[in-house]
């Protein structure tokens, strides 16, 4: 079967859990029709390039399918149909990367960082807030 990556950004107004359901919908959709989804990653809440349909953010999902074209035509039909997605975009691909996307790959590393670093204490002790 082919390979594809799909992309959709949802309004910014729904929940993460809203955005969320949606990728359990269209997993739902491509198993149904016989293919499989490989892998889902919810990006989260970003800023967009440019409005789009008046929103300044969107919630980003990735999906990682393999699954025949007339799925993957019907799921487009089903997103163009959907008033909460603003944008998305299927690519077909030679091989799924199952590693982290460079998106979230780059927040682990944060992540990290975060915790090598521990709670950052103010040189005062935190007294500038009080005024002393």
């Amino acid at each position: 079967m082919p390979l594809y990556e799909h992309v959709v950004i949802s309004r910014q107004d729904i929940s993460p859990q809203q955005a969320e359901a949606l990728n359990d919908q269209l997993q739902t959709l491509i198993t149904e029709g016989g293919g499989s989804v490989a892998k889902i990653e919810y990006w989260g809440l970003r800023n967009l390039t440019y409005r789009i349909k008046k929103n300044r953010k969107g919630h980003y999902s990735l999906l990682a399918i393999d699954a025949p074209a007339d799925v993957v035509k019907e799921m487009e039909r089903q997103l163009s149909l959907n008033e909460d997605v603003l944008r998305y975009l299927t690519m077909r691909v030679e091989e799924l990367d199952l590693e982290l996307s460079p998106v979230l790959a780059r927040r682990e590393r944060e992540r990290e960082r975060e915790r090598e670093r521990g709670p950052q204490t103010s040189p005062r002790g935190g007294f500038e807030e009080l005024g002393l």
